[in-house]
């Protein structure tokens, strides 16, 4: 792989931003990592793979154009959905914000998501909280700034439904009075909490709110793993150059039998000082 490392390395030197986005994992077959333990490590070695296969995909072209914005993705694995059965199938996503206090990382992701799968909408969006420093509580003025780009975004037809992830009752409270676009749904985190509280099940309840479950954890993806599994897959990098602004994953299910048919990830990366 030294040739095609050789000339990712070139390429990512020269680029400011990275997307990366790894197509229907269903669709990824000798690619796909049979039982991953946990969603960090899929996640890693959905990056790691996706890396490797477009390294070894670089056309001579490219590496004369240098890009400033690399595309990078598995493509025999990208499957947009067909216009004839958007009607059937339900089209969610969960967004981490992981390294940028932009706002704006969350219109990219969504405009990103939409174009991938080729549709107009997504039908429901859940924004995992924000991240925020050690020893201080979320509050409803670090949602502000991307509940208002969701709410934006709902206006103007590119989401349905927009929902929020590991709130409690007050924190879901004060953002339910404040927003103009109420979320309709709320994650809930049972590694932290066995049983819903009372409290928070109560609020839901009244202001019909669904209350939903997840697995993840608290950090997804993190700044360094990220740099580490550039650094495994690209070699000739300078990989702590590298931070991720955000992550978006996706699943398509077809309503009517509520099967998977298409799941994947899509992220973005900028060079720092870029």
């Amino acid at each position: 792989m030294g040739t095609d490392s050789r000339a990712a390395g070139a390429l990512l030197a020269r680029a400011s931003t990275l997307h990366l986005q790894t197509g229907n994992l269903l669709n990824w077959g000798r690619l796909r990592k049979k039982c991953p333990s946990t969603h960090s490590e899929e996640l890693r070695d959905c990056i790691q793979k996706t890396l490797n296969e477009w390294s070894s995909q670089i056309s001579p072209d490219l590496v004369r154009e240098f890009p400033d914005v690399l595309e990078c993705t598995v493509s025999h694995a990208v499957e947009k959905i067909n216009p004839d059965e958007r009607e059937e199938m339900k089209v969610s996503a969960k967004l981490f914000i992981v390294g940028s206090n932009s706002s704006s990382s969350t219109r990219n992701a969504i405009d990103m998501a939409c174009s991938v799968l080729g549709v107009a909408q997504l039908d429901s969006v859940i924004i995992a909280s924000p991240p925020i420093e050690d020893g201080v509580n979320l509050s409803l003025e670090h949602l502000q700034p991307y509940w208002e780009e969701l709410q934006n975004l709902v206006q103007s037809k590119k989401i349905v439904a927009i929902g929020t992830s590991d709130l409690d009752k007050t924190q879901l409270e004060q953002l339910y009075q404040w927003a103009q676009v109420k979320p309709n749904s709320n994650q809930v985190n049972l590694a932290s909490c066995c049983v819903m509280p009372p409290d928070l099940t109560a609020f839901a309840k009244q202001f019909d709110i669904q209350l939903l479950t997840h697995n993840d954890p608290k950090e997804l993806l993190s700044e360094a793993s990220f740099q580490e599994a550039l650094q495994e897959s690209i070699p000739d990098i300078r990989a702590h150059e590298w931070a991720p602004l955000w992550l978006l994953r996706y699943s398509v299910i077809v309503k009517s039998r509520g099967v998977i048919k298409s799941k994947g990830y899509i992220l973005q990366a900028k060079r720092k000082g870029s």
